[in-house]
C-alpha cells in the first residue's frame, strides 16, 4: 500500500509539473508570435521568407519603419539593439525606401537615390510577360495572314488589269511613306534585339558578339527615331483629310472590305476604312511611342507617368476598372522603367498591325504595292477597291502638263 501511495504521488508530481511546462510553453509561445518582429528588432521572420518562397504577397511595411534612431540617437537597452547609433541593416533600409539623409556632388535628378527598390518589378516584367505576349503578338499575326493566304489567297483583280493607270500618290507622298516605313522597321527590329537578345542571342552567339550588335543596335535606334517622328508628322499633314470617318466606313466594315469573298468590294474613297485605321493607329500609337522614346532618349528630362496617373485618378478610371489608385509620387527610375515598358508594349501594337499593313500591300492583293511602288494604278484596280476615289479623278480634266490616266508601259 505505502508503494502504491509513493508511485501515485510521483506521477501526481510529473504530471503537474509536465502541465506547468507546458503552460509555460504555450504561454512562452503565444508572447513570442505576439511580438515576433520586436523580438527580431524588426529583421523579417521565417514565416515572411517561406511566404515569399511560395509567391505569397508579403507586407514589408513594417521594415519601412525600421530605420534605426534617424535623430542621432539610439537605445542600447532593448534585446538586440542597434549598438551605436544606426546598424547596417538600418541603414540599407533607409537607402531602400529613400529615407536617408545623402548629400552627393552631382545634383543631378536621380543622384541621391543610391538603392532603387522597384527595380526588381520592371526587370520581372521586361523578361517575363513583356517578351512572352509581345513574342506571341507577332507570331499570332504572321500565323493568322499564313492561313488566311492559304484560305483566300491572292485577292485579284476580278475583271483584270485594264493596262491603263492613274496616279495613285504623288513621289512626295510617297517619299514620306517609306522614309516612315524604313525607320519604323529599323526601330522594331534593332528593339526586338535589344529587347530579346540576352535571352536568346548570348547563348548562341556569346556576350562579345552580342555586345557589338547590341551597340549598333543602339545606335540606330536612338538616331533613327528622328527621321520616323518627322515623317509621322509629314504623313498626318498630307493624308488627315482623307482619313476622317464617315458613314461610308460603315458600311465598309460591315461588308469585311470586301476581302473575304469576290464581287463584294464596298465604296470608298481614296483611302478605305481598313486604312484609316491603320493610319490612326500609326498616328496615334506613334505619337504615344514617340513621347516614351524621348523619355528614354532623355533620362529623367521628361517625367510623364505621375501626372498621368493623377489625372486618370481625378476622372475615375481606376474606379471604373476595380483598380486602386495609381501611384502618383513617382521616383525618376521608376518613371524612366515605366517609359521603357510602355514603350515596347506600343510598339508592339504597332508591329503587329504594320505586318498586316505590309502583307495586304504586297503579297496579299494584286495591285497594292504599285500605288506605293511607282504611284500608279491600275484603273479596274482602282474601280474595284476605290471606285469614288476612281471616279472623282477620271471625271477631272487633265491638265496641259500632267495627264491623269497614261497608258501602261
Amino acid at each position: 500500500v505505502i508503494y502504491v501511495r509513493y508511485a501515485m504521488s510521483k506521477i501526481f508530481s510529473l504530471i503537474i509539473v509536465f502541465l506547468s511546462l507546458s503552460t509555460f510553453g504555450i504561454s512562452e509561445t503565444n508572447q513570442t508570435n505576439t511580438n515576433t518582429r520586436a523580438a527580431t528588432g524588426g529583421a523579417q521572420t521565417l514565416e515572411d521568407i517561406l511566404a515569399r518562397q511560395k509567391g505569397e504577397n508579403v507586407d514589408y511595411e513594417f521594415r519601412k519603419n525600421a530605420l534605426g534612431a534617424m535623430d542621432g540617437t539610439s537605445s542600447t537597452v532593448i534585446p538586440l539593439g542597434t549598438l551605436g547609433l544606426t546598424s547596417d541593416a538600418e541603414i540599407f533600409r533607409q537607402l531602400r525606401y529613400n529615407e536617408a539623409d545623402i548629400n552627393v556632388s552631382s545634383k543631378t535628378a536621380a543622384s541621391e537615390i543610391l538603392v532603387q527598390d522597384s527595380g526588381m518589378s520592371w526587370l520581372i516584367m521586361r523578361e517575363g510577360p513583356l517578351q512572352k505576349y509581345g513574342g506571341l503578338a507577332l507570331l499570332g499575326m504572321i500565323a493568322l495572314l499564313s492561313f488566311f493566304y492559304l484560305i483566300r489567297g491572292r485577292i485579284p483583280v476580278e475583271q483584270g488589269l485594264s493596262g491603263i493607270t492613274i496616279e495613285r500618290f504623288k513621289p512626295v507622298e510617297r517619299f514620306a511613306h517609306w522614309l516612315l516605313a524604313s525607320s519604323f522597321i529599323l526601330l522594331g527590329l534593332t528593339g526586338i534585339l535589344t529587347l530579346f537578345g540576352r535571352t536568346f542571342l548570348i547563348p548562341i552567339i556569346g556576350h562579345e558578339t552580342f555586345s557589338i550588335i547590341a551597340i549598333g543596335s543602339k545606335w540606330i535606334h536612338n538616331n533613327v527615331s528622328w527621321a520616323f517622328m518627322l515623317s509621322l508628322v509629314i504623313i498626318f499633314v498630307f493624308w488627315v483629310v482623307h482619313n476622317i470617318p464617315t458613314k461610308l466606313d460603315i458600311k465598309w466594315i460591315l461588308k469585311g472590305g470586301g476581302i473575304f469573298s469576290a464581287h463584294s468590294h464596298p465604296s470608298a474613297r481614296k483611302f478605305n476604312a481598313g486604312q484609316k485605321l491603320i493610319f490612326w493607329v500609326v498616328i496615334i500609337l506613334g505619337t504615344s511611342v514617340s513621347a516614351s522614346g524621348l523619355s528614354l532618349l532623355f533620362p529623367f528630362e521628361f517625367p510623364m507617368f505621375a501626372a498621368t496617373f493623377a489625372k486618370l485618378n481625378s476622372i475615375g478610371i481606376t474606379g471604373l476598372l476595380g483598380m486602386d489608385p495609381l501611384p502618383t509620387n513617382l521616383l525618376p527610375h521608376e518613371e524612366m522603367q515605366l517609359s521603357q515598358i510602355w514603350h515596347s508594349i506600343v510598339a508592339f501594337i504597332m508591329m503587329a498591325v504594320i505586318i498586316a499593313h505590309i502583307y495586304i500591300g504586297s503579297v496579299g492583293m494584286v495591285g497594292a504595292y504599285d500605288a506605293m511602288g511607282s504611284g500608279q494604278v491600275d484603273v479596274n484596280w482602282a474601280k474595284q477597291h476605290h471606285d469614288l476615289w476612281e471616279e472623282e479623278v477620271s471625271n477631272q480634266k487633265p491638265s496641259k502638263d500632267n495627264k491623269v490616266i497614261t497608258p501602261a508601259e
